[in-house]
Order: structure tokens, then C-alpha cells, then sequence
């Protein structure tokens, strides 16, 4: 039977959404240092995600829906202003024409994406643009997006976002630290980020472009969750390779084995090159089948994206209407 719009986005809704954190592990070096990855195994696998299994119709719209609210929109440049980052906020409220919520039956359901991220410069802004939604503010740390500043900069950095209200911090971690294999460095960086954070959850960034093989994104996947990350995640989008599925194969399935071992659910959040609604519905077939359903809900996957939201809002005109749009009827705002 096909999974209709209105169940699916229904589903998101209900109770349970919520999860207890990741509390981590004592760093041991024997649970991740034998991991070796099989590239071209994994290359293959990634290959069939898009390939073997289609969405249409309903199946298409409802599973559009859901990718939609797990987007955490995102501004992250040079020339970002308060007007921006509140047309942004406007767009993270109601990111769907009503008219084509109310042709699908889904306009009562007050869907939004999962949440908006910004620099810390931004965040006062989009806490007063989002206030009364329910959507967190999500800031980019540390040094972003090289991660090349001291210290105690960076931990300072993370104090004065959650205290300037962003209740999700995008860390990123040491490059040097996974390249040279010190990874008792990166456990204990990640740990003081956590312990930074408080009651704001932590993404950890890994860059994963910059890590130089899928060995080393599968062994900085377990030490940033052995260290207390919340989420995983694989590029600022600013590096020359971001988001692939090779890669996420490989973080997705560490996500699973860490939950196999310890019982504890890690999420994941692919960002960076993420642009046409097809290329997110691969990835919802990749959580899907890799882990299950409930990765498929934003307390445990995120899309990191900006452009992703107006190809999906384009896809589901063209659901109800049967044509395409020009792009610019749905900009950011």
C-alpha cells in the first residue's frame, strides 16, 4: 500500500522523537584500531543505493516530506546579514508553499525543517526569528571551518554560543589528530567540546575529505562517539569533497556497530554537495537499509544544506500540479 504524505509526516510528530544522549566510553584503542575498509567493497555497495530501489508517486512525496524536516538550513558566508539569516528563519517555518501543503493534505501538520545553522556572530538574530516555532539554532564552532585556532579559544567559542541561546553546536575536530594517529588527542578534544556544550548537543565534524582514507573516517567516527558526539557528520561544505555515499556507508555502519556494542543510538548528518531532492532520497534509502526508520526522524539524521529545500519544494509542485516550475518561484525566503 503506498505510504501517503499526511501518515508519513504524521509519524515524525508523534512521541518518542526524543532519545536519551550518548554518554560515551572510556577511550580504548582496541575497539577501533584493528578497523581496516575494504574501499572497493564499499564503493559497490554505494552503488546500488540509487540504483536499485526507486520512490514514485506518494511513496516519492511522503519520503520528500520527511527529508524536508530533516534538513538543518544552513547560512554560512562571508557576506550573511540579519536580513538573510531572518528571511532564512521565515523559510525553516513554513518551507512549503501553503497550496501545495493544503493539494497533499498536509497543511495542518505544521511541518518545518529540523532546524537553522549559522555562524555565532548570527545566533541572537535567528533565536528572536525562530522564537515560539519550537526549532533549535544550530552554530558552527571552533574555529570553523579549518579548526586551526587554540584551544581555549575554541572552547570558549562553544561557551558563548550556548549561552547566546544555539542549542545544537557543529564542531570541528583536529584534522592533525586522525592524520598522525593520535587519537587519545582526539578523544580528549572531543570530550572537552562535549563537556563544553552542556545541554546543547554536539555534531562533531570530521572532514572528512581531508581524512585521506575510509580506514581513518571509520576510526575517527568511534572515537568521536566514544567521546560523547550526539551526531556525526561528514564536511563543513567547505572542503573540495564533502558528503559522498562511500563515505557515509562507512560512518553509518561505525553509527551501528557502536550501537550494537554499547546500546546507545548515535545520529548522523551528511552535509556538503547535497542539492537535488534525488540525491536525498538516496540517503534516506541508506539510512533506511543500514540502520532503520527511526534514522530516518531529524533527533537522529540531518541533511546539512541550503539549496536542498528548493528542489524538494520543486519536486512536490510538480507532484500536485504535474510540471516542473521555474526555480526561482521557490527561493530562501
Amino acid at each position: 500500500m503506498a505510504e501517503s504524505p499526511r501518515d508519513n509526516v504524521t509519524a515524525l510528530k508523534a512521541p518518542g522523537g526524543g532519545q536519551e544522549r550518548n554518554p560515551g566510553l572510556p577511550f580504548d584503542p582496541d575497539l577501533f584500531g584493528r578497523i581496516r575498509v575494504n574501499r572497493s567493497a564499499v564503493e559497490r555497495r554505494a552503488a546500488t543505493l540509487g540504483a536499485r530501489r526507486s520512490v514514485k508517486k506518494k511513496n516519492q512525496a511522503a519520503w520528500l516530506l520527511r527529508a524536508l524536516s530533516c534538513i538543518d538550513l544552513t547560512t554560512l558566508a562571508g557576506d550573511d546579514t540579519p536580513g538573510r539569516v531572518r528571511r532564512l528563519c521565515h523559510k525553516a517555518r513554513y518551507p512549503v508553499r501553503r497550496d501545495i501543503l493544503e493539494a497533499l493534505g498536509v497543511a495542518d501538520l505544521g511541518i518545518t525543517t529540523a532546524a537553522v545553522c549559522v555562524y555565532h556572530n548570527q545566533i541572537p538574530v535567528a533565536v528572536e526569528a525562530l522564537r515560539g516555532s519550537g526549532l533549535p539554532v544550530a552554530a558552527v564552532s571552533t574555529g570553523f571551518p579549518a579548526g586551526q585556532t587554540p584551544f581555549e579559544l575554541k572552547l570558549a567559542e562553544i561557551r558563548a554560543s550556548v549561552a547566546a541561546g544555539a542549542q545544537e553546536i557543529d564542531i570541528v575536530i583536529s584534522r592533525a589528530h586522525v592524520l598522525t594517529g593520535n587519537w587519545q588527542a582526539l578523544y580528549d578534544e572531543v570530550g572537552a567540546f562535549r563537556e563544553a556544550c552542556g545541554e546543547a548537543h554536539l555534531k562533531t565534524i570530521l572532514a572528512t575529505g581531508e581524512l585521506g582514507t575510509l580506514s581513518n573516517v571509520a576510526r575517527a567516527s568511534w572515537v568521536c562517539m566514544m567521546a560523547g558526539a550526539d551526531f556525526i557528520k561528514t564536511s563543513t561544505g567547505k572542503e573540495t569533497v564533502n558528503a559522498t555515499l562511500p563515505v557515509s556507508l562507512v560512518m553509518v555502519r561505525a553509527i551501528r556497530d557502536y550501537l550494537e556494542l554499547t546500546g546507545h543510538a548515535v545520529g548522523y548528518k551528511p552535509a556538503g554537495g547535497i542539492s537535488k531532492a534525488k540525491e536525498a532520497l538516496t540517503y534516506l534509502v541508506l539510512m533506511k537499509e543500514e540502520l532503520d526508520g527511526r534514522w530516518l526522524r531529524p533527533a537522529r539524521f540531518r541533511f546539512g544544506a541550503s539549496s536542498l529545500l528548493g528542489d524538494i519544494e520543486r519536486q512536490l509542485e510538480h507532484h500536485v500540479s504535474g510540471g516542473y516550475s521555474a526555480s526561482h518561484r521557490h527561493p530562501l525566503g
